[in-house]
C-alpha cells in the first residue's frame, strides 16, 4: 500500500508523471467536460506536460498529484470550449463576409443606428472596452494592458456588454 501512493505521488520508475489510475482520472474528467474521444489523448498529453514543467522549473511536487491532475484536466476542457467558440465564431464571420447580400440600405442604416444608440446607454467602461474590442480589434491583452487593469476584468466587462447591447437589439426588433 506505501509502494502504492509513493508510486503515485512521484509517477512510474519511466518518468511518467501520470500512473495508470491517474491517466483514466484525466481522461474521465476530460470526457465528462466533453472533450471529444479524439482529443483525450491530447489533455492527457498536456497534463503530463504541465507536471514535468512543474518540475522542472523546481516547484514542489503536488501533495495529490491526482486531485492536482483532475483539476488541470477540467481546466483544459473549458480551454478546449473557448477555442472551439472562438473558431465557430470565426466561421461565422468569414461566412458574413463571403455573402455577397450584406445587409445594405435601409436595413444598415437601421442596424447601425440601433447599434449606437445601445452603445450609448452603456456604462463608459463597457463601452470603451467594446469599442476597443471590435471596432478597433484590439485583443484582451493588448485591452488590458492599455488601461492597466487585469484580463479577467477586460473579459467580464466584454461579456456584460455584449450581453446588454444584445438585449437592447432585441428589445427594438433589429436583430
Amino acid at each position: 500500500m506505501l509502494r502504492r501512493k509513493a508510486r503515485r505521488a512521484q509517477g512510474d520508475q519511466h518518468g511518467d508523471p501520470l500512473d495508470a489510475d491517474q491517466e483514466r482520472r484525466v481522461r474521465a474528467v476530460l470526457a465528462l467536460g466533453g472533450v471529444p474521444q479524439a482529443d483525450l489523448l491530447d489533455g492527457v498529453q498536456q497534463v503530463r506536460l504541465r507536471l514535468l514543467e512543474r518540475a522542472a522549473s523546481g516547484q514542489e511536487a503536488p501533495r495529490d498529484v491526482s486531485a492536482w491532475a483532475a483539476v488541470v484536466a477540467s481546466r483544459l476542457a473549458m480551454d478546449w470550449h473557448r477555442a472551439k467558440r472562438r473558431q465557430e465564431r470565426l466561421g461565422e464571420r468569414l461566412a458574413s463576409l463571403r455573402q455577397p447580400d450584406h445587409a445594405v440600405g435601409e436595413d444598415s442604416r437601421l442596424l447601425s443606428v440601433a447599434v449606437a444608440r445601445g452603445l450609448d446607454e452603456l456604462p463608459d467602461a463597457q463601452r470603451q472596452i467594446l469599442v476597443l474590442r471590435f471596432y478597433a480589434d484590439l485583443p484582451v491583452r493588448d485591452i488590458a494592458g492599455e488601461l492597466g487593469i487585469p484580463e479577467g476584468t477586460v473579459k467580464s466587462r466584454l461579456h456584460t456588454a455584449v450581453r446588454a447591447l444584445r438585449a437592447r437589439l432585441h428589445e427594438d426588433e433589429v436583430v
